[in-house]
């Protein structure tokens, strides 16, 4: 009898969600920080110095530091920036949504430190001598903008313009001064360039009795306003140098997330399609928990306050691929359990129970390598660890709980009972369950293949493949960004086509020399310069005014010093090691050791061959990169584990193994009962990648291109290189000892979730 109840309740819960989901996603959406490569911005890392010999650089003066800049940022109207202290001495800011780049950059790197002056530059008075916060901007009598102080001690301006005015013209002009470093720059030289640091040169024909000093410079009211606010901000208490800085345009962020977010919605439709498709009304419910997944990955994200960038919605979008696998899974175990003859109720409940420690397995070796992305990544890097984590742990949570319950609320309504083909099983595939089979007994229609005749093969060509990419890369090398050396990266967007010669012509104009012009885009209106070398601030400036005006958009450029660039590439090296030996430790906990040093071998093999691949291709290799590739390293295993999990389970049905024979077969079987759960778990995140690379962001390209030929390459390895190597090492054991005792199967944790 069909529990009318239970389906009622089903329809309840999509419905309280959709009402949920309706009435708060907009506001949700609206909360989310957007990262500056999505609505435009800079950031920029400071290495601090001492201002003065003998000055350490302490924790109290770093904080002092990054108070006084956001001081200055205040001055800009930026809402929520961002300014972290890394390491013993540096400070990282970020601004995203700010106008004016250039100004915002010279705001926060002047030292705003006034000082009143001689001709021959002898400081008379400085910033020390002004009282805090009573520099504004206001008029003349002529209402001229300009801006008013007040002294602590009128008496030493006094003095200071009474010695002034007996002295002839031009010795009688008190000089007035920003910034100013001693030894570096003069008044007589700096004021003919018209330098910034230069504010004016007033002659001083009497001695003024006042506190109050008004300082002109031919200022808008603009400037005025941001002088007076520097001023009353204070100066720096170090010197700040740029290590690293990148900027977008707010139209290429714009464009970016529009892109980005299309490649999302397409991906996830034909996922969704395919579920339904596929596996029926466990791929309704795995619809449904899907939705929810993305609902409550944006409510988490709500809650951290967290910044979503570019990457992030790639992790977002990849995310759901991922999530897919846990039900991909879970179902493949339910429909193994229905064609050996039990009940849906009997089948759901058993593949629920089988496929809880291989889901956990997978999740947390991913999550492994998002943490590792997470502490050695840069700013951009980190939010898409950030979003890769929570992505696994919304996907686990929806994915083991959410789609039991809702499965679980069907299955017990008895509404499903009889009717294997809602379950995506084929009436003619059920077998009677007095046949006592087995679902490791099951024939599958991967049989007539032979998965390790053909192992000395494939190892070849893996072999050949390595060393083929080894040759590349010791010739060609990797075509390095200026992530890993350094330089600078022009991106300009154009409405119109662009030509390698006009954009040379334009760099020409500005006294700038390019190394590289890259051009990409549909109709070539992208244009990517590359520098060796480190552009100034001015020459930033200057390049960002000028193709601004020309273009209509404002340009991306990213600068990166030599040292930051060496200490990145070390970050990559440690990453990847250190993943590594993270799941070599775990699969062997969990496993064996065998299977663990098979699994890092091929995760090796998949890593070098994206870098072979971008070797040959000469597609250029950034932080991105290096983000593809420790996921496929957490992500890439997946598969392996499902493999290595049912070759344990097919291990632990024999009490001995005596023939290198037997051993062959339990891989045999086992590649060969989990193949359609592998093709099917890495076909749903290609789905997504395939989506990203095709209508996403040409920010993001070379990191689909790496997702997806490590994806590729992962199920590959998990076949032909993971499973084929523990078989020649459980040979050697065999052969030593003469026979293998297999251990049962543990039992499974007794407090996993049941419906």
């Amino acid at each position: 009898m069909v529990k009318r109840s239970r389906i009622v309740a089903f329809i309840l819960v999509i419905l309280l969600f959709a009402g949920l989901a309706g009435a708060t996603t907009q506001n949700i959406l609206k909360n989310i920080k957007l990262g500056l490569d999505l609505q435009g911005g800079f950031e920029v890392l400071y290495q601090v110095e001492p201002a003065k010999k003998g000055q350490k650089i302490t924790k109290e003066v770093l904080q002092n530091t990054a108070d006084a800049l956001d001081r200055r940022i205040n001055v800009l109207g930026v809402s929520e920036p961002s300014i972290q202290i890394e390491g013993n001495n540096r400070i990282r800011v970020q601004l995203a949504g700010v106008e004016d780049q250039n100004e915002a950059r010279k705001i926060l790197s002047t030292q705003a430190n006034l000082t009143f002056r001689d001709v021959n530059d002898k400081v008379r008075l400085d910033g020390t001598d002004l009282v805090s916060g009573k520099a504004k901007q206001t008029f003349d009598d002529k209402n001229n903008p300009i801006v008013s102080l007040q002294l602590k001690d009128k008496d030493a301006f006094y003095n200071l313009t009474k010695d002034l005015s007996q002295k002839p013209y031009p010795d009688n002009k008190l000089v007035i001064w920003l910034d100013f470093e001693e030894g570096k720059d003069s008044y007589k030289a700096e004021a003919k360039k018209a330098d910034p640091k230069f504010i004016s040169d007033p002659q001083v024909s009497k001695p003024i009795n006042s506190s109050d000093v008004q300082i002109t410079g031919n200022f808008t009211i603009d400037e005025a306003k941001n002088l007076a606010s520097l001023l009353n901000a204070g100066a720096l208490p170090v010197k700040l140098k740029e290590t690293y800085s990148t900027s977008v345009g707010a139209k290429f962020g714009e464009q970016a997330m529009h892109k980005t977010i299309l490649a999302g919605i397409i991906g996830i439709s034909i996922i969704f399609l395919f579920m339904l498709f596929y596996y029926r009304i466990p791929g309704l419910v795995a619809v449904v928990t899907l939705s929810i997944y993305i609902y409550l990955i944006l409510v988490i994200f709500d809650w951290m306050n967290g910044v979503l960038t570019l990457p992030g919605i790639a992790a977002l979008i990849l995310g759901v691929g991922m999530a897919v696998d846990a039900n991909i899974i879970t179902y493949e175990r339910i429909k193994e359990e229905i064609k050996v003859g039990k009940s849906i109720r009997a089948a759901f409940q058993a593949g629920n129970k089988s496929s809880f420690m291989t889901i956990l397995d997978a999740n947390l070796t991913t999550i492994l390598a998002g943490i590792v992305l997470f502490i050695y990544g840069t700013s951009s890097v980190k939010g898409f660890a950030t979003m890769l984590i929570v992505s696994i742990l919304a996907s686990f949570i929806t994915a083991v709980f959410g789609s039991r319950l809702l499965l679980g609320l069907l299955v017990n309504s008895r509404a499903l009972k009889g009717k294997p083909s809602l379950m995506g099983v084929k009436k003619g595939d059920v077998k009677d369950i007095a046949e006592n089979f087995d679902t490791l007994d099951l024939p599958t229609r991967f049989d007539k293949f032979d998965f390790v005749k053909p192992s000395k093969k494939f190892f070849g060509y893996s072999i050949i493949t390595v060393l083929l990419g080894l040759i590349f890369l010791i010739i060609f090398q990797l075509n390095l960004g200026i992530d890993f050396t350094h330089g600078t990266r022009v991106e300009l967007l154009s409405k119109s086509a662009l030509t390698k010669d006009q954009i040379e012509s334009q760099f020409d104009e500005l006294h700038l020399k390019p190394d590289t012009v890259v051009l990409s885009g549909k109709n070539n209106e992208i244009g990517v310069a590359q520098f060796k070398g480190v552009l100034s601030q001015k020459e930033i400036a200057d390049l960002k005014t000028s193709f601004t005006k020309k273009l209509g958009n404002e340009p991306n450029v990213s600068t990166v010093s030599p040292t930051i660039g060496k200490e990145l590439a070390r970050n990559a090296i440690k990453s990847v090691i250190i993943a590594s030996i993270g799941i070599i430790i775990y699969v062997t906990l969990r496993f064996e050791l065998y299977m663990a040093l098979a699994a890092i071998i091929a995760l090796l093999y998949d890593a070098f061959f994206i870098i072979g691949v971008f070797s040959i291709t000469r597609l250029e290799v950034d932080l991105t990169f290096i983000a593809a590739v420790l996921t496929i390293v957490g992500y890439s295993i997946n598969d392996t584990i499902v493999t290595f999990d049912r070759i344990r389970e097919n291990m632990a049905k024999k009490r001995r193994i005596k023939t290198p024979e037997e051993l062959e077969e339990v891989v045999n079987k086992s590649v060969r009962q989990t193949f359609t759960r592998s093709v099917n778990t890495v076909l749903t995140v290609v789905i997504t990648v395939v989506a990203m690379l095709i209508f996403g962001s040409e920010s993001i390209r070379n990191f689909s291109i790496a997702l997806l030929i490590g994806l590729l390459s992962g199920a590959y390895s998990s076949i032909f290189i993971a499973s084929q190597l523990w078989l020649v090492w459980k040979k050697k054991e065999l052969k030593k000892k003469g026979t293998i005792k297999t251990v049962k199967e543990k039992k499974k944790w007794s407090d996993e979730p049941q419906v």
